[in-house]
């Protein structure tokens, strides 16, 4: 989770959809340039231990845009496999 929000906060989109899972990833991503993401909370988990294949993520990500201060708040679906873990969606 942390490493996708890194991400969105870098614009680095390919990392972005590499750790997004096939079966729910978009085909392209296209970060808006204006939307500065500058705090991430993790508010909770449930899973993704070590023998876990699936776990979930709560959390609040905070930006900025030229419309304002805005915030996500989402409950993020990860499965793990081949040893890593993707985003599938949100709950």
């Amino acid at each position: 989770m942390r490493s996708r929000y890194s991400a969105y906060a870098l614009g680095l989109s390919d990392y972005v959809l590499s750790s997004w899972h096939a079966s729910t990833r978009p085909r392209t991503l296209t970060l808006d340039p204006d939307v500065r993401w500058y705090r991430l909370d993790i508010l909770g988990r449930t899973g993704g231990g070590l023998l876990d294949t699936t776990g979930t993520v709560e959390f609040t990500a905070y930006c900025r845009s030229p419309d304002g201060a805005t915030e996500q708040h989402e409950v993020s679906l990860f499965v793990k496999e081949n040893g890593n873990w993707f985003y599938r969606d949100a709950r």
